[in-house]
């Protein structure tokens, strides 16, 4: 009874291990590739699946997009200048039997393969391009790379340039030069307003010829938008010439006026010893105006 019992439990202990080998799993985002005695029978899909233990293997594949960074790199463009240029790549497997029979580590391989084109495409530009014109450079390292790993099962989906490192001095030199293209914009704009202010000076200097008292207008707006401050001094610049004249033709009449005036009492009886006429205003410049002499 006991050796009954004892034969019972090894076999079900043995079903239990055969069981286990013979049963595996396939998740979602996996296929099984399923060798028999060392030849590829099939692919298997995502489920509980059975192999025969011993004689099937079943190699588990991950179809997920993969993203793997590729270390910087010391390049040298075409215009001889030396950057650190890192980047990082996108792939996933869309063949699973050739990603496992076709080569034998499929990442380490798109990691070598990625530094070398990343090294050989930047280095056909120069650094100008290669700062500016990056999504060409990501796409013509996709391009050798889709078709070197086509062989492999594999579908480089995206590489983007993550990082260029520029050496100290061509940093120097490209703020410099930064610094002197805004310069040339400014001294540029300046420029164009002063050709546009001239201009507009230009017409309203003829409107003010066309009409004089335009001048005499503004001035006087002036007057009234300075007084607003009460603070400060004010020299306010007037057409001198002009009023020097029209100054010279006021004292010229007061003179005219007064001599006139100094005829009538002669002749009216003036008694002698009365006060003389007073003296006409001084004209400008230090001349003086004709003054009355005294009657005798």
């Amino acid at each position: 009874m006991n050796t009954l019992t004892t034969t019972l439990i090894i076999v079900g202990a043995v079903l239990l291990v055969v069981l286990a080998l013979a049963l595996r799993i396939v998740k979602q985002y996996e296929r099984g590739v399923l060798f028999r005695l060392g030849r590829v029978i099939g692919v298997r899909e995502p489920g509980l699946r059975v192999i025969i233990p011993v004689i099937d293997v079943l190699r588990r594949v991950s179809l997920r997009i993969v993203t793997m960074p590729i270390q910087s790199q010391g390049i040298i463009t075409r215009d001889n200048v030396s950057v650190d240029v890192s980047a990082v790549a996108y792939f996933r497997v869309v063949d699973a039997v050739k990603s496992v029979v076709a080569i034998e580590n499929v990442h380490a391989a798109i990691n070598q393969i990625a530094q070398t084109t990343l090294r050989k495409v930047v280095g056909r530009h120069t650094l100008d391009e290669t700062l500016s014109e990056t999504d060409r450079i990501n796409a013509d390292i996709r391009e050798i790379l889709d078709v070197t790993t086509v062989e492999w099962g594999v579908e480089v989906t995206l590489v983007e340039l993550k990082d260029i490192q520029l050496p100290e001095a061509m940093k120097r030199a490209m703020a410099r030069q930064a610094e002197a293209e805004r310069e040339k914009r400014a001294k540029i704009i300046n420029a164009e307003g002063e050709s546009l202010a001239a201009a507009a000076l230009g017409d309203a200097s003829d409107t003010m010829m066309a009409h004089p008292l335009a001048l005499q207008l503004r001035n006087l707006q002036s007057l009234v938008e300075i007084a607003v401050d009460k603070n400060s001094t004010v020299v306010f610049p007037a057409p001198l010439m002009s009023t020097i004249g029209e100054l010279g033709a006021f004292l010229a009449r007061e003179g005219d006026a007064a001599r006139d005036a100094g005829g009538a009492r002669d002749s009216g009886g003036v008694e002698r010893g009365s006060e003389p006429a007073p003296q006409a205003p001084a004209m400008l410049n230090g001349s003086a105006g004709p003054a009355l002499a005294p009657m005798q």
